[in-house]
C-alpha cells in the first residue's frame, strides 16, 4: 500500500512533507521545455544536447508518476479534502 509520506518524513498529516500539487505543475512545465529543447536540440544537430534533454524530460515524466501515486494515496487517506497548489 502506498503513503501519501514516507514513514520516516518529517512532515505530518497537518503540515505535508511537500506541496505535492506545486511540484505536479513543475513537473509538467519541465517535461514540456525538455520535450520542446530537445526538438530544437535535434533540428540544429546538436544531438549530445538532445539526449541530455531527453534524459531529463524521463525524469520529469518519472517525477510525475511519483507524484500522481502520493497524490492517490493522500486522497484515499483523506477523502472529499481539497488541497490548493502550495499544500
Amino acid at each position: 500500500m502506498t503513503r501519501s509520506q514516507p514513514r520516516r518524513a518529517r512532515g505530518t498529516v497537518g503540515h505535508a512533507n511537500s506541496a505535492l500539487n506545486l511540484r505536479l505543475v513543475l513537473a509538467g512545465f519541465g517535461l514540456v521545455t525538455m520535450v520542446v529543447f530537445a526538438v530544437l536540440a535535434f533540428r540544429a544537430e546538436l544531438a549530445w544536447l538532445g539526449v541530455a534533454c531527453v534524459i531529463f524530460a524521463v525524469v520529469a515524466v518519472v517525477d510525475l508518476a511519483v507524484i500522481q501515486r502520493r497524490r492517490a494515496a493522500r486522497r484515499r487517506e483523506q477523502p472529499g479534502v481539497r488541497h490548493s497548489l502550495f499544500e
